[in-house]
């Protein structure tokens, strides 16, 4: 695996627009914007995407006026994706593939991508603050994601528990919303520094500025928020968060404290031989964050003098000690209902949920009650929605082992309506049809994304701003293969929602 801040121009550009990295959260695999990535990409090359902006009579003038997609709204498709199964909600978009090509295109020029990679050695030189969420590119076989969890687990965790032998204390913090409330004003600030991008603010040749007009190009001309869901964003997330980094080094190198810090995205673990050396630190980092549009989640601060044991998340654990000794699927999975209570959309939720996917997937008959199996899953999703994917892997083998179609449709029902009663469950639908998939019974579904399944001709981006040519690509090229949707089996199988195979050693 390389970090993407090694990589050509050519190579940059072409990791960010591989499907994987457009779209990083799970969808069944009969959703590809492969090739309208690609037809775009082919489109705008050495073009700027203004030149394809339409165009509209003025009412007053009769003049013809170009189109901006900052004056339209939901450009980006857009489903809240519930939180808590109550009312917080987390939104994933995706991003109009016409401004995330024309993004793509733009930061990874040579010229700017020299100016965002110099910059990111800048935000790197105090070795005492060690990033490790730049997207990295993946060699071989791996998954994106399967890397992911692996570098999170070796640079993050393991190194947290390797720093008890030098520090007393870890303090860990997280940014709240962080990508809901960036500034995106910000970013111009991180790569050209404050005072520069104050003074050069309409200049358009400005990389910090062509990334701040196509956020707001996406959000109808909005300045606070960017988009959740590709790794893009989340590379653009780190250039505010490294900025802020070195505007920490700059605070700290005063204090003349002893200290570490590792940051994974939002993240924040401090390490240090005093606690109030650790508070000073974190309130420099509230005065940085704050004038970024940001601020700490006061809910998820903790203080330990334990470094080893606080170096691994608490879920973990718990999930450790708790496993062992459940030899029935019903004590397997309360085992795991007691974990979601305990720890609700952790990460060792989502290990454990895979493991039981994985005992599922050697069965092929059991005497154990279905329904009984099938309320105790559903009850784990309805407050995890993190696990709306492998619960729905899991319901489709549950099915596989029901003989009769009726009940499977009666327990389909009853968890259709137990979910409408909670808002923002578009997500969770998405996985429910494909489970259904099979099913020659008709199957409603409200959101967007399961109805363009039904009907290729739905639009989900609003492109009423661009002209003929490039709208008429977007909306002819498909994003749903049938002909895998076709050669999908009944049950969804591993490799459609396994993310922690092989990821790293087993605990």
């Amino acid at each position: 695996m390389k970090n993407i801040l090694k990589l050509s121009p050519k190579s940059a550009r072409n990791f960010f627009l591989k499907e994987e990295s457009y779209c990083n959260f799970d969808l069944p695999p009969y959703f590809t914007f492969k090739k309208v990535i690609k037809n775009i990409s082919k489109q705008v090359d050495g073009k700027l995407l203004s030149d394809f902006y339409g165009s509209t009579t003025h009412p007053d003038t009769g003049k013809q006026k170009a189109t901006y997609p900052s004056d339209f709204e939901n450009v980006n498709y857009k489903f809240l994706n519930n939180k808590d199964g109550k009312f917080a909600w987390r939104p994933f978009q995706l991003v109009h593939p016409a401004l995330y090509v024309s993004l793509v295109h733009r930061i990874t020029e040579k010229d700017n991508w020299d100016t965002i990679t110099k910059r990111f050695e800048k935000f790197d030189k105090n070795k005492k603050i060690k990033c490790h969420s730049i997207p990295l590119k993946v060699n071989g076989k791996s998954s994106d994601k399967n890397v992911i969890v692996y570098n999170w687990w070796q640079s993050v965790e393991q190194q947290s528990i390797v720093l008890a032998l030098k520090y007393e204390y870890i303090l860990h913090i997280d940014i709240a919303d962080c990508y809901g409330s960036l500034y995106t004003h910000s970013i111009a600030w991180a790569l050209h520094t404050k005072n520069e991008a104050k003074k050069n603010k309409n200049d358009k040749k400005f990389i910090g500025n062509i990334i701040d007009k196509h956020l707001q190009d996406m959000s109808f001309g909005q300045t606070n928020g960017i988009p959740q869901g590709s790794v893009l964003m989340d590379f653009i997330a780190e250039i505010v968060l490294g900025y802020a980094d070195l505007e920490l080094s700059k605070k700290i190198k005063r204090l003349e404290i002893d200290y570490q810090i590792i940051r994974y995205r939002d993240d924040y673990r401090i390490f240090t031989n005093n606690p109030q050396e650790a508070e000073l630190i974190v309130k420099n980092i509230t005065e940085i964050i704050t004038e970024l549009g940001m601020r700490l989640n006061s809910q998820k601060t903790l203080l330990s003098n334990n470094v080893i044991q606080d170096s691994i998340k608490a879920d973990k654990l718990y999930w450790m000690v708790s496993k062992k000794g459940a030899k029935s699927l019903q004590q397997h999975l309360l085992v795991i209902h007691q974990l979601a209570k305990k720890y609700p959309n952790s990460g060792s939720l989502s290990k454990s949920l895979d493991k039981f996917f994985n005992r599922l997937d050697r069965l092929k008959t059991t005497k154990e009650n279905m329904s009984v199996l099938v309320s105790i899953i559903i009850d784990i999703a309805y407050k995890n929605p993190r696990t709306y994917p492998i619960v729905a892997a899991i319901l489709s083998k549950l099915f596989l082992i029901i003989d009769s179609k009726k009940e499977k449709r009666d327990l389909l029902k009853k968890i259709k309506v137990k979910f409408y009663k909670i808002p923002n469950t578009g997500y969770l639908q998405i996985w429910l049809q494909r489970i259904v998939l099979k099913d020659k019974k008709s199957h409603v579904f409200r959101e967007i994304l399961c109805e363009k399944v039904n009907d290729t001709n739905i639009s989900i981006w609003n492109s009423d701003w661009l002209n003929a040519s490039l709208s008429k690509i977007i909306e002819e090229t498909d994003i749903i293969n049938l002909k895998t949707m076709r050669s999908l089996k009944e049950t969804i199988e591993s490799k459609e929602v396994q993310l922690f195979k092989g990821a790293f050693p087993d605990s």
